[in-house]
């Protein structure tokens, strides 16, 4: 896998804060709880212990998640992104065609730094898909699992 992830620089301090709490706090945190199950005798049938391997997967696997996609991460400068198209760390104003003086905000990103709540949609999303380069002016119809959503590109800018 070689894709490259699209990071802002705060998206990727996170990302490189959550791996180092995992890789020290985290870590010991589960190895002392396979210990203390270990302790309490036989492992084959010490559900205490399956738990805490299980657990172990998990982190470990987490941990891998992150150092793959921080050695592939990029890291974009919000003030070398154009405006004159949607791309990827973008913002866009969008007009609702179909619910009467609706005005949607979203700006783009990767799917790592995705969060609805503040507006930021993956650029791998259904409704990224369909406006990655898109300019001021384009009518856009979407398809998403409700249906179609219908938009006018009123504004491009980067915040």
């Amino acid at each position: 896998m070689s894709d490259r992830v699209y990071l802002t620089k705060e998206g990727y301090n996170r990302l490189k804060d959550e791996l180092s709490k995992l890789k020290s706090e985290t870590r010991a945190e589960v190895l002392e709880k396979i210990a203390e199950a270990r302790a309490h005798g036989d492992l084959s049938e010490n559900a205490e212990y399956e738990a805490a391997r299980e657990e172990q997967r998990q982190l470990e696997s987490r941990i891998g998640e992150l150092e793959n996609k921080l050695t592939r991460a990029t890291i974009l400068d919000p003030k070398q992104i154009r405006t004159d198209k949607v791309y990827i760390l973008t913002s866009v104003k969008l007009k609702n065609l179909i619910v009467e003086d609706e005005i949607i905000e979203y700006t783009l990103v990767s799917s790592e730094e995705a969060d609805t709540d503040q507006g930021k949609i993956s650029v791998r999303s259904p409704v990224g898909r369909g406006l990655l380069g898109k300019s001021v002016g384009e009518k856009v119809q979407i398809n998403v699992p409700k249906g179609q959503l219908h938009y006018e590109i009123l504004e491009i800018f980067v915040k």
